[in-house]
Protein backbone atom coordinates (compact mmCIF):
# COMPACT_ATOMS: atom_id res chain seq x y z
CA UNK A 1 0.00 0.00 0.00
CA UNK A 2 2.86 2.59 0.51
CA UNK A 3 4.59 1.58 -2.86
CA UNK A 4 1.18 2.19 -3.81
CA UNK A 5 0.88 5.56 -2.53
CA UNK A 6 4.17 6.77 -3.05
CA UNK A 7 3.99 6.14 -6.90
CA UNK A 8 0.60 8.05 -7.08
CA UNK A 9 1.97 11.25 -5.12
CA UNK A 10 4.73 11.10 -8.19
CA UNK A 11 2.24 10.80 -10.56
CA UNK A 12 0.31 14.08 -9.00
CA UNK A 13 3.43 15.95 -8.84
CA UNK A 14 4.44 15.50 -12.90
CA UNK A 15 0.94 16.12 -13.83
CA UNK A 16 1.06 19.20 -11.81
CA UNK A 17 4.68 20.33 -12.54
CA UNK A 18 3.51 19.12 -16.56
CA UNK A 19 0.21 21.25 -15.93
CA UNK A 20 2.04 24.07 -14.93
CA UNK A 21 4.81 24.27 -17.33
CA UNK A 22 1.93 24.31 -19.99
CA UNK A 23 0.20 27.42 -18.59
CA UNK A 24 3.53 29.20 -18.10
CA UNK A 25 4.24 28.64 -21.81
CA UNK A 26 0.82 29.48 -22.50
CA UNK A 27 1.29 33.13 -21.16
CA UNK A 28 -0.95 32.20 -18.45
CA UNK A 29 0.43 31.96 -15.10
CA UNK A 30 3.65 33.82 -13.76
CA UNK A 31 6.85 34.12 -15.03
CA UNK A 32 10.16 35.50 -14.06
CA UNK A 33 10.61 39.55 -14.51
CA UNK A 34 12.77 40.74 -17.43
CA UNK A 35 16.49 40.63 -16.64
CA UNK A 36 16.91 44.62 -17.94
CA UNK A 37 16.02 46.95 -15.03
CA UNK A 38 12.84 48.71 -15.48
CA UNK A 39 12.36 52.48 -14.66
CA UNK A 40 9.94 54.37 -13.11
CA UNK A 41 8.66 57.75 -13.17
CA UNK A 42 6.58 60.59 -12.43
CA UNK A 43 4.67 62.42 -15.65
CA UNK A 44 2.26 64.21 -13.59
CA UNK A 45 1.99 65.30 -10.16
CA UNK A 46 -1.57 67.01 -8.59
CA UNK A 47 -2.85 67.47 -5.17
CA UNK A 48 -3.25 68.54 -1.60
CA UNK A 49 -1.16 66.17 -0.45
CA UNK A 50 1.92 66.06 -2.60
CA UNK A 51 3.24 69.11 -4.24
CA UNK A 52 5.36 69.64 -6.37
CA UNK A 53 8.45 68.25 -4.96
CA UNK A 54 7.25 66.00 -2.29
CA UNK A 55 6.67 62.58 -3.93
CA UNK A 56 9.27 60.36 -5.63
CA UNK A 57 9.47 56.67 -6.94
CA UNK A 58 12.01 54.44 -7.74
CA UNK A 59 12.11 50.88 -8.79
CA UNK A 60 13.64 47.98 -6.68
CA UNK A 61 16.81 46.34 -8.07
CA UNK A 62 15.16 42.85 -8.42
CA UNK A 63 11.96 44.39 -10.50
CA UNK A 64 9.50 43.18 -7.98
CA UNK A 65 8.03 46.26 -7.00
CA UNK A 66 8.36 50.24 -7.25
CA UNK A 67 8.13 52.53 -4.27
CA UNK A 68 6.39 55.88 -3.93
CA UNK A 69 7.30 57.93 -1.01
CA UNK A 70 5.40 61.22 0.01
CA UNK A 71 7.73 64.27 2.40
CA UNK A 72 4.40 66.01 2.97
CA UNK A 73 1.78 64.10 2.85
CA UNK A 74 -0.53 65.33 5.88
CA UNK A 75 -4.26 65.33 7.04
CA UNK A 76 -5.25 66.93 10.22
CA UNK A 77 -8.64 67.94 12.01
CA UNK A 78 -8.92 69.90 15.94
CA UNK A 79 -6.65 72.79 17.21
CA UNK A 80 -4.84 74.65 14.83
CA UNK A 81 -6.07 72.81 11.97
CA UNK A 82 -7.79 74.87 9.52
CA UNK A 83 -11.21 73.64 7.65
CA UNK A 84 -9.48 72.41 4.97
CA UNK A 85 -6.80 70.77 6.21
CA UNK A 86 -9.11 67.16 7.54
CA UNK A 87 -8.78 65.56 3.45
CA UNK A 88 -5.38 65.79 1.42
CA UNK A 89 -5.02 63.78 -1.34
CA UNK A 90 -2.26 63.01 -4.24
CA UNK A 91 -3.00 61.85 -7.68
CA UNK A 92 0.44 60.89 -10.10
CA UNK A 93 0.51 59.53 -13.16
CA UNK A 94 3.33 56.83 -13.65
CA UNK A 95 5.29 56.13 -16.85
CA UNK A 96 6.86 52.74 -16.58
CA UNK A 97 9.46 51.49 -19.36
CA UNK A 98 8.89 48.21 -19.22
CA UNK A 99 11.23 45.46 -21.22
CA UNK A 100 9.59 44.58 -24.31
CA UNK A 101 8.11 40.86 -24.77
CA UNK A 102 6.51 41.79 -20.90
CA UNK A 103 4.03 42.96 -19.36
CA UNK A 104 2.97 43.64 -15.45
CA UNK A 105 -0.02 43.93 -12.91
CA UNK A 106 0.10 45.21 -9.21
CA UNK A 107 -0.07 41.69 -7.37
CA UNK A 108 0.00 43.91 -3.96
CA UNK A 109 0.34 46.89 -2.41
CA UNK A 110 1.45 48.25 1.18
CA UNK A 111 0.38 51.78 2.05
CA UNK A 112 2.44 53.05 5.32
CA UNK A 113 2.10 56.04 7.25
CA UNK A 114 1.77 57.47 11.13
CA UNK A 115 -1.91 58.52 12.81
CA UNK A 116 -2.36 59.88 15.80
CA UNK A 117 -6.12 60.58 16.96
CA UNK A 118 -7.34 61.66 19.87
CA UNK A 119 -10.13 59.38 21.79
CA UNK A 120 -13.52 59.84 20.11
CA UNK A 121 -11.15 61.11 16.84
CA UNK A 122 -11.30 59.05 13.44
CA UNK A 123 -9.10 58.83 10.03
CA UNK A 124 -9.54 57.15 6.80
CA UNK A 125 -7.27 56.22 4.20
CA UNK A 126 -8.24 55.40 0.90
CA UNK A 127 -6.62 54.54 -2.60
CA UNK A 128 -7.53 53.60 -6.43
CA UNK A 129 -5.04 52.62 -9.23
CA UNK A 130 -5.51 52.06 -12.56
CA UNK A 131 -4.04 51.41 -16.64
CA UNK A 132 -4.82 54.94 -18.10
CA UNK A 133 -7.59 53.78 -20.55
CA UNK A 134 -8.67 50.91 -18.36
CA UNK A 135 -12.08 51.04 -17.33
CA UNK A 136 -10.86 48.38 -14.42
CA UNK A 137 -9.71 50.06 -11.21
CA UNK A 138 -8.67 48.77 -8.17
CA UNK A 139 -9.73 50.43 -4.69
CA UNK A 140 -9.45 49.50 -1.23
CA UNK A 141 -9.98 51.64 1.89
CA UNK A 142 -9.22 50.99 5.30
CA UNK A 143 -10.71 53.87 8.77
CA UNK A 144 -8.99 53.60 11.99
CA UNK A 145 -10.42 54.90 15.34
CA UNK A 146 -8.98 57.05 18.26
CA UNK A 147 -7.69 56.71 20.94
CA UNK A 148 -4.73 55.78 18.28
CA UNK A 149 -0.50 56.45 18.28
CA UNK A 150 1.13 54.85 16.02
CA UNK A 151 2.57 53.47 12.30
CA UNK A 152 -0.56 52.27 10.06
CA UNK A 153 -0.02 49.78 7.30
CA UNK A 154 -2.57 48.55 4.84
CA UNK A 155 -1.82 46.05 2.40
CA UNK A 156 -4.61 45.06 -0.82
CA UNK A 157 -3.43 41.76 -2.57
CA UNK A 158 -5.04 40.26 -5.32
CA UNK A 159 -5.81 36.86 -6.71
CA UNK A 160 -3.95 35.98 -10.02
CA UNK A 161 -6.96 35.76 -11.77
CA UNK A 162 -7.95 39.13 -10.53
CA UNK A 163 -5.13 41.09 -11.60
CA UNK A 164 -5.27 43.99 -14.36
CA UNK A 165 -2.42 43.50 -16.99
CA UNK A 166 -0.56 46.17 -18.48
CA UNK A 167 -1.80 46.20 -22.60
CA UNK A 168 1.19 44.47 -24.13
CA UNK A 169 3.16 46.39 -26.20
CA UNK A 170 1.93 49.61 -25.46
CA UNK A 171 2.87 52.78 -22.69
CA UNK A 172 0.02 53.38 -21.05
CA UNK A 173 0.50 55.48 -17.89
CA UNK A 174 -0.13 53.71 -14.67
CA UNK A 175 -2.18 56.32 -12.71
CA UNK A 176 -2.68 56.36 -8.15
CA UNK A 177 -5.18 57.82 -6.77
CA UNK A 178 -4.38 58.32 -2.65
CA UNK A 179 -6.68 60.02 0.13
CA UNK A 180 -6.37 61.04 4.02
CA UNK A 181 -8.91 62.04 5.45
CA UNK A 182 -9.48 63.01 9.43
CA UNK A 183 -12.16 63.38 11.44
CA UNK A 184 -12.27 65.43 15.25
CA UNK A 185 -15.72 63.26 15.85
CA UNK A 186 -16.15 63.61 19.42
CA UNK A 187 -12.62 64.36 20.58
CA UNK A 188 -11.70 67.15 22.83
CA UNK A 189 -11.61 70.32 20.61
CA UNK A 190 -7.80 71.07 22.36
CA UNK A 191 -6.48 68.32 20.85
CA UNK A 192 -5.24 67.78 17.41
CA UNK A 193 -5.52 64.09 15.53
CA UNK A 194 -3.53 63.85 12.21
CA UNK A 195 -2.73 60.90 9.91
CA UNK A 196 0.52 60.91 7.45
CA UNK A 197 1.37 59.17 4.23
CA UNK A 198 5.33 60.86 4.32
CA UNK A 199 8.67 59.70 4.95
CA UNK A 200 9.42 60.66 8.62
CA UNK A 201 10.87 57.34 8.83
CA UNK A 202 12.64 55.99 5.85
CA UNK A 203 10.86 52.84 6.38
CA UNK A 204 7.54 54.34 5.52
CA UNK A 205 6.99 54.44 1.82
CA UNK A 206 4.40 52.74 -0.10
CA UNK A 207 4.96 49.79 -1.95
CA UNK A 208 3.65 48.35 -5.26
CA UNK A 209 4.54 44.72 -5.61
CA UNK A 210 4.85 43.93 -9.30
CA UNK A 211 3.48 40.74 -11.31
CA UNK A 212 5.18 39.81 -14.24
CA UNK A 213 3.84 37.95 -17.63
CA UNK A 214 5.38 36.81 -20.74
CA UNK A 215 3.08 38.57 -23.91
Amino acid sequence: MSGKLIAGGALAALVATTLSAQTAAAGEGPADGPAEQIRVGIQTINGSGCSAGTAAVAANADNTAFTVTYSDYLAAAGAGASPIDFRKNCQLSLVLDVPSGFTYAIQSVDYRGYAYLADGASGLEQASYYHMGSAETTSSSQTFDGPYDDNWQVTDSKEWAELVWAPCGEKRNFNINTELRVYRGSSDGRTTSLMTMDSTDSAVSTQYHLAWKEC
